[in-house]
């Protein structure tokens, strides 16, 4: 829109620019101007407020001290994986100690990574256990001819959810006997994920012999509710220093319904990925 002035003695045209919107209302644009800054700023300062008392809240208690350091249960060696197979096996054979070893760093007493402590806890046993419980049942489905995604799918859920009540049943039993908070979840992570070692020997036998099924879960399920017993034991004693002698019995209870479990829980494993 333009503008064009004229005069009787001369005639001069004066181009004038597009008008805008604050030329048109000017008290109006510096209204709408406040008010957007006042919105601005102040649910800017609002909304920093909450995430960052949120994060400050889970980098002081929940990350630091559950998820710190992922990276350390994956440190092992070839050493470490084969005698923890072998603990977790056959745990009655284990000639040493069941305390976890600790090292000075930095003025802080620190728990050694796996690859220098047998009893430390790590991830890489679990999550290879857990695969190769998804392989042996996808071979097996697959040698019967009912191989199909959605049934390795199933397995995969089963098991999946068989670690999570594992953990549950650890995490429970610990802070019943006043111990739950102290230990970190990737450590009951860890020894959760234990039993698709024995899973896996299960499956292995179904696939050799059918028969043998049965009497392999039972003894597997044995072994792995003493090593079970015997970290909980550990962690009690040694880790939390919360062992209440006035109560004795209920932890004796607690901890034999731990080694009960693994026997359901390892039959829902090994029988559900090895369905017809």
């Amino acid at each position: 829109m333009y503008g064009k002035s004229s005069s009787s003695s001369n005639t001069n045209t004066i181009l004038l620019g597009p008008l805008t919107s604050e030329h048109i209302n000017p008290i109006g644009n510096v209204f709408i101007e406040a008010g957007s800054n006042l919105v601005k700023n102040e649910f800017g300062a609002y909304g920093e407020k909450i995430f960052g008392s949120s994060s400050s809240f889970l980098q002081s208690n929940f990350v630091s001290r559950h998820l710190s350091n992922p990276q350390y249960y994956f440190e092992v060696n070839d050493d470490y994986v084969k005698n923890k197979i072998k603990m977790i096996l056959f745990p009655f054979l284990h000639k040493g100690h069941w305390i976890r070893a600790t090292e000075m760093v930095g003025g802080e007493i620190l728990y050694k990574p796996p690859y220098c402590d047998i009893n430390a806890p790590d991830l890489y046993i679990p999550m290879m256990g857990f695969g190769t419980c998804m392989v042996l049942a996808g071979f097996f489905l697959g040698i019967n001819g009912k191989f199909s995604p959605e049934a390795l799918g199933v397995h995969f859920t089963t098991a999946l959810l068989c670690w999570i009540l594992q953990v549950l049943l650890l995490g429970a039993t610990l802070h019943s006997l006043g111990g739950g908070g102290d230990i970190p979840l990737l450590d009951l992570v860890g020894y959760g994920g234990y039993i698709f070692t024995a899973a896996s020997v299960v499956i292995i036998s179904r696939i050799i012999w059918d028969h043998l099924f049965c009497a392999i879960t039972l003894w597997e399920s044995f072994c792995m509710g003493v090593f079970l017993v015997k970290t909980m034991k550990r962690i009690l004693i040694s880790e939390v220093k919360r062992v209440d002698y006035k109560h004795s019995s209920k932890r004796d209870y607690l901890l034999l319904s731990i080694a009960i479990s693994q026997i359901p829980l390892l039959f829902w494993i090994a029988s559900i990925c090895v369905k017809s």
